[in-house]
């Protein structure tokens, strides 16, 4: 069996010490009190409040708990901040690959589209924000359950209603094709959910990787995909450099 890891156990405890006492704590009296050379102290609580677990009062140079805490009994990031932060990045795609952008996160009853910029030409389009579209049937749907374990199992479970004659309809099939997103880094459904329509998307991340949404292009097929019903190798591209880029943005710095 592998040992326990030093690192963690030093981390939880000054998580412990920080949640303790109303006080904030300076660094030495951090480490003074978990018997840790300054410097180990400080590289702790530097990852912590990378992380957003801890925060550090500029003026007194003193640490506390950060709301970074708040989100383990969440999905990892508020639906608000995560949409303010993406949606310059949706807007550009949008622009590059002149397409439709949507946003979406899991929801209880499948994906729920928190954002949405439309394809920039001259087209009749409706809003989509607030939309529950099928998690098993759409590109941003699979994208997401593919990273999240307990809810592909659940709508496994629940039952894979078919839109279309493409649509997956057994876990044995869903499993299969979220194994290969994970492999790939992104996903694409082709009419599983609407005939004449298809959707590339890629998972967007925050600290250690855990994936907190998906950011995709959606449209006719003949625009998504070749002759042969194949995802365009330009969207995909463009579609993961976006993904990138936002994940990169959402752990930044927080203003």
């Amino acid at each position: 069996m592998p040992g326990m890891i030093q690192s963690i156990e030093r981390s939880s405890a000054v998580l412990r010490l920080l949640a303790a006492g109303p006080d904030r704590l300076r660094v030495k009296e951090i480490a003074d009190a978990l018997g840790l050379p300054k410097s180990t102290a400080h590289g702790i609580l530097r990852t912590l409040e990378h992380v957003g677990f801890v925060e550090q009062d500029p003026r007194t140079t003193r640490y506390r708990l950060g709301r970074g805490l708040l989100d383990l009994g969440g999905a990892g990031m508020d639906v608000n901040e995560l949409r303010s932060r993406a949606l310059d990045w949706a807007d550009a795609l949008a622009a590059r690959s002149v397409e439709a952008v949507r946003i979406g996160v899991l929801d209880p009853s499948g994906v729920r589209v928190i954002h949405h910029v439309f394809r920039p030409d001259d087209t009749t389009q409706a809003m989509d924000v607030g939309l529950v579209i099928p998690a098993h049937a759409t590109s941003m749907g699979k994208v997401l359950l593919a990273y999240d374990v307990l809810a592909a199992d659940a709508v496994g479970r629940g039952g894979l209603d078919a839109y279309t004659r493409k649509t997956v309809t057994t876990p044995r099939e869903l499993a299969r094709d979220l194994a290969e997103i994970r492999a790939q880094g992104w996903g694409c459904a082709v009419e599983e959910w609407e005939p004449g329509r298809a959707g590339i998307a890629a998972p967007m991340r925050i600290y250690g990787g855990l994936v907190v949404g998906a950011i995709g292009v959606y449209g006719p097929v003949e625009r998504i995909c070749d002759s042969r019903l194949r995802p365009r190798t330009a969207l995909v591209e463009q579609v993961c450099a976006t993904a990138r880029a936002v994940s990169r943005d959402l752990t930044g710095p927080r203003s």
